[in-house]
């Protein structure tokens, strides 16, 4: 039933938001030039890898050696204004479409960081990734990362589809309201580098 939900709601919001994903498109081309999509491997259900579609939000700029400056140098005002009512995002939808993702759940974090997870952390992937879930409702990235995995964990031992309705209109008005977007002196949030004391 969730995936039937999930394709449902995904395939009638693309054709609902298809002009906006057009509009966000050409102004990402226009701003920060090409690629217009970000992608970047992610763990999915069970740890098994995706790719994960993003608008950038970020220019590709380099040092002298080649290397990309840090993400608060390349960090657009184009790109928080996505980022703030959650535009980049948009793409995730083809996402939930391919099976990658559904639309709540757990979000799909950094593949480095799966060995860094306690055991308990790690059943946060028991259940297929979202574009949002409980820890987004509940802080997003203004909370601890041992505050998020607590969600998560939560979640994918609790979920039901009336939960799953909750985290959907509360996504709406924390969009609408902006809320998390960032720690405080992060440009989104800290690197997780490990549970202390786990």
């Amino acid at each position: 039933m969730k995936r039937l939900f999930d394709l449902f709601v995904s395939l009638s919001l693309l054709v609902f938001l298809l002009p906006l994903i057009i509009i966000v498109a050409v102004l990402v081309r226009i701003k920060l030039g090409s690629p217009i999509i970000f992608k970047q491997q992610r763990p999915g259900l069970h740890g098994v890898p995706f790719f994960l579609y993003k608008f950038r939000t970020m220019t590709d700029e380099k040092d002298s050696e080649g290397n990309a400056l840090p993400d608060d140098v390349r960090f657009t005002r184009f790109g928080g204004f996505l980022r703030k009512y959650s535009l980049d995002e948009l793409p995730q939808l083809f996402n939930v479409i391919k099976g990658d993702l559904s639309l709540v759940g757990p979000r799909p974090l950094l593949m480095e960081y799966l060995e860094l997870y306690t055991e308990e952390q790690a059943k946060r992937h028991n259940v297929r990734p979202g574009i949002t879930g409980w820890a987004q409702v509940n802080g997003r990235n203004a909370i601890s990362w041992e505050e998020k995995f607590s969600f998560d964990v939560w979640y994918a031992k609790k979920r039901t589809f009336w939960l799953d309705m909750k985290i959907l209109l509360l996504t709406v008005k924390k969009v609408f309201k902006s809320e998390g977007i960032n720690q405080v002196g992060h440009v989104t949030v800290e690197k997780f580098n490990g549970t202390k004391n786990s």
